[in-house]
């Protein structure tokens, strides 16, 4: 008599595959650097923002905050000059020293406002500057 083997109808079925690890938290293709919190903070301290766009070159999301706190601080470095230089005319200048103190402060607290968004992974767009950015 021929017998074949019979699998037995109470056979667990097989374990599944192993998940997939997660993606990244930056975009795809992106490394997260060690030190995105320090480069984020010094992507919108003036010049200083040099230092993460030469340094952190792998990591999308602080390149994106280097770029805009480099040009958001070349945006108002630009409108101090102008400030400046309309100050010596005469009955004009006590206006723009007032302004000027109003475009420093405003810088301080876009500044401070785009250091916090970016610690909470979010990002601050200004108008005009940041599409401006954003050729880059």
């Amino acid at each position: 008599m021929d017998e074949t083997p019979q699998s037995p109808t109470n056979a667990a079925p097989p374990p599944p595959p192993p998940a997939a690890p997660p993606p990244p938290a930056n975009k795809p293709g992106g490394v997260v650097s060690d030190n995105r919190n320090i480069m984020i903070i010094l992507s919108y301290l003036g010049l200083l923002a040099l230092i993460p766009l030469l340094v952190e070159k792998d990591d999308r999301e602080v390149q994106w905050h280097a770029k805009h706190g480099l040009v958001l601080f070349v945006a108002f470095f630009a409108a101090a000059i102008v400030i400046f230089v309309v100050s010596f005319i005469p009955w004009v200048g006590c206006i723009t020293g007032l302004l000027g103190i109003v475009i420093w402060l405003a810088y301080l607290v876009v500044a401070i406002l785009c250091i916090v968004k970016g610690l909470n992974g979010e990002r601050f767009t200004i108008p005009g500057i940041s599409e401006f950015a954003d050729r880059f």
